[in-house]
């Protein structure tokens, strides 16, 4: 009994670790690199390179974060849920693998903004070329494609918690309502990464949960 109470308490451990990591290493980043185009955006970073450091720390603590949820999971649901748990643990594997190679592009741009610098911020170079890719092509896209199999796992978490009623019923329905609207977003942005600022509002309703 108290292992598994332990197991329960590091499991809601790890996802407030990931709830946190979420708000905190996404909002840095954006921080840093600013706004406008990439030359700007190397600009910015070459200024707040401790920003980015940060960020990918905490990035990489959300990142351990979640593949220890999925592995908690798997132990607590496995002799009941197997596929389904394996599923999700498969998930999550996906999501924090993903989140942590792209945080090797994000750590690229520090020295790639410095030395774009130091060669007197050219308009048009191999800088924004590289810096394009590592900022739009392995960060931004990395992130969404962690953001889409973190939630198909914790949708399918949900699902678990539900149908085992580990937690009352209304709660994990909410949840499953929520993430199911959050997938939306996920999966659109993965077409056309202009769409998010207008679809984020279907991630409120998962907050609360």
């Amino acid at each position: 009994m108290n292992l598994e109470m332990n197991t329960v308490k590091l499991l809601g451990a790890a996802q407030v670790m990931v709830f946190i990591g979420i708000l905190i290493s996404g909002g840095i980043i954006a921080s840093a690199a600013g706004s406008g185009g990439i030359s700007d955006i190397l600009l910015n970073i070459s200024k707040n390179p401790n920003r980015v450091r940060l960020s990918i720390l905490f990035a990489l603590v959300e990142s351990l974060a979640v593949v220890a949820m999925g592995i908690l999971y798997y132990v607590v649901f496995y002799k009941e849920y197997k596929t389904i748990a394996l599923v999700a643990l498969v998930c999550f594997l996906i999501a924090g693998i993903t989140f942590t190679v792209t945080k090797i592009g994000t750590n690229a741009l520090i020295p790639l903004s410095q030395e774009f610098v130091e060669a007197g911020a050219p308009e048009s170079s191999y800088f924004q070329t590289l810096g394009d890719f590592l900022y739009y092509g392995v960060d931004k896209r990395g992130y969404e494609i962690y953001g889409l199999f973190n939630v198909l796992g914790f949708l399918l978490t949900s699902y678990l918690l539900y149908i085992s009623r580990s937690i009352p019923p209304a709660i994990s329905i909410w949840g499953i309502a929520a993430l199911s609207l959050a997938l939306i977003p996920a999966v659109l942005t993965l077409y056309d990464r202009e769409l998010l600022p207008g679809l984020m509002i279907l991630n409120l309703p998962y907050a609360p949960y």
